[in-house]
């Protein structure tokens, strides 16, 4: 069970609403990781990817996947919850764009990452945590290639974030060690 399922024994309504709970935490969580630009080399960096990868981690695959498909949903409807909104589109129109492939990794990324790293030791979460930035980023450039010419899209939609990707999983190894000890 992860640490944020509530006990198997509470009554539905409270089970229900703790999950409400999580779950609209989780979106502010997301959108706040989404408008925090950190400086860093060669770019500026977001806090998404480890906010996506954090919560399947520690919430499951079960919640991260909800957390994200309500987030997606929150920012389909017009808020601006996404990086760069609404200053680059909001809604629909803004997931269609060049980045809509890395949003629909992160759906997949909370699902497979949480999927594979439940009732794991760290080695086994630390694999699945390359697991789900493979299949951000992979998702992320299919999509890409509609907007970029392919000998461009390693260039612009992988390689300058490849040195924070490594400094955000070393930050969630980090914090899913202490997690394990602490469990």
């Amino acid at each position: 069970m992860s640490i944020l399922h509530p006990a198997q024994a509470a009554p539905t309504s409270q089970r229900l609403l703790h999950q409400g709970i999580v779950l609209l935490a989780g979106v502010a969580l997301m959108t706040l990781a989404a408008r925090m630009q950190i400086p860093f080399w060669p770019v500026p960096m977001t806090l998404q990817t480890m906010a996506v990868l954090g919560f399947a981690i520690l919430a499951g695959p079960r919640m991260a996947t909800a957390i994200m498909a309500a987030y997606l949903m929150a920012g389909a409807t017009g808020l601006p919850v996404f990086a760069g909104s609404p200053e680059r589109g909001v809604g629909l129109l803004y997931m269609a764009g060049p980045t809509g492939g890395y949003l629909a990794g992160f759906l997949l990324a909370s699902w497979l990452t949480g999927t594979l790293a439940e009732g794991r030791g760290l080695l086994g979460r630390c694999l699945a945590l390359l697991a789900g930035v493979v299949a951000i980023y992979g998702l992320g450039v299919a999509w890409l290639a509609f907007f970029v010419p392919a000998d461009r899209l390693l260039a612009i939609g992988v390689l300058p974030f490849l040195l924070g990707e490594a400094t955000k999983i070393g930050l969630l190894i980090a914090a899913s060690a202490l997690f394990q000890r602490r469990g």
